[in-house]
Formats: C-alpha cells, sequence, structure tokens
C-alpha cells in the first residue's frame, strides 16, 4: 500500500462495496465473521492494494456508533488483538516475553479505543493484570464471558 491507492477516490464506497461482494451487508457483519482476524488481515482481504487497515476500523466505529454498539467492538478489538499476540492463549507465566505479549496486546486495545471508552479499557486492563484469566484463556469473539464482566454492554 506504500504507492498510496488506499487513499484514492471514495474510500467508504470501496469499502462497502467490497463487503457487499463477499455477501454482507456491513463492514461490521463482514469483521464479526472473522472474529480473530487483525485489521490488516480484514484490509487486505477486502483489497490488499488499496484498503487500509485504519480505514476498516474508522468504518467499524462509525457503525458501532450508529447502532450504539461501542462497547461491543471495544472487546472485539481485544479478541483481535490477543489473538495476534497471544495466539495460545492468556500464558501460563508471565516472564520477560509474554509480559511484553501481554503489554502489547493491550497498549494496541487501547489505540484502537474510541475516546469515549479509554477509560473502561484502562479499568479492565488493571483488572486483568490485578486478577489474570485462567491460562490458555482465549476469547474468540466479543461475546465471552469474560469480556462481558471486564467491558458490560452499557454504553457510554
Amino acid at each position: 500500500m506504500s504507492d498510496g491507492r488506499a487513499w484514492q477516490g471514495n474510500v467508504k464506497a470501496r469499502l462497502y462495496e467490497r463487503v457487499r461482494e463477499r455477501g454482507y451487508d456491513s463492514l461490521t457483519a463482514f469483521a464479526e465473521a472473522r472474529p480473530t482476524a487483525s485489521l490488516v488481515a480484514l484490509a487486505d482481504e477486502l483489497g490488499p492494494d488499496d484498503v487500509a487497515a485504519v480505514q476498516v476500523f474508522s468504518g467499524l466505529v462509525a457503525e458501532a456508533e450508529r447502532s450504539r454498539k461501542v462497547t461491543r467492538l471495544v472487546r472485539g478489538q481485544l479478541v483481535r488483538e490477543l489473538s495476534q499476540h497471544l495466539p495460545n492463549g492468556w500464558p501460563a507465566v508471565l516472564d520477560d516475553k509474554t509480559r511484553f505479549d501481554v503489554a502489547h496486546a493491550l497498549a494496541r486495545w487501547t489505540t484502537y479505543t474510541p475516546e469515549t471508552h479509554k477509560e473502561r479499557v484502562k479499568q479492565a486492563r488493571a483488572a486483568l493484570r490485578a486478577s489474570p484469566p485462567r491460562p490458555g484463556w482465549r476469547p474468540l469473539g466479543p461475546d465471552d464471558e469474560l469480556l462481558r464482566t471486564l467491558l458490560p454492554d452499557e454504553e457510554v
């Protein structure tokens, strides 16, 4: 994508055209069918040369705001980050490497959190650190029981 094609033309129209070509009526439906795929993987599937991950996320945020499901989106993004950085689930032991992997996943999650939910994510991160999930825990979607406990569906 270094040639800038992702930013040419009508980005939104391109995204939704690609989503419809794949049989989905929304970007959210497309992404939720791939709950552990990274934003980069979603963008690559929609257009490896002309869709950027940040465009996918921006579209997801817009849809979540319209449907008042931003908290669900935030939980879903944690699933994506954990899948990428902790593919074998939550580590049994926090040594230097696994501590870094956890920190990396949580930091990336925070960067992809809309401002309205930053404080709630900060509290959820603190809860995960204070009382880590069982070893091997690997949420497969935004409706994971622990995730719903950490971030219930009350919209802010």
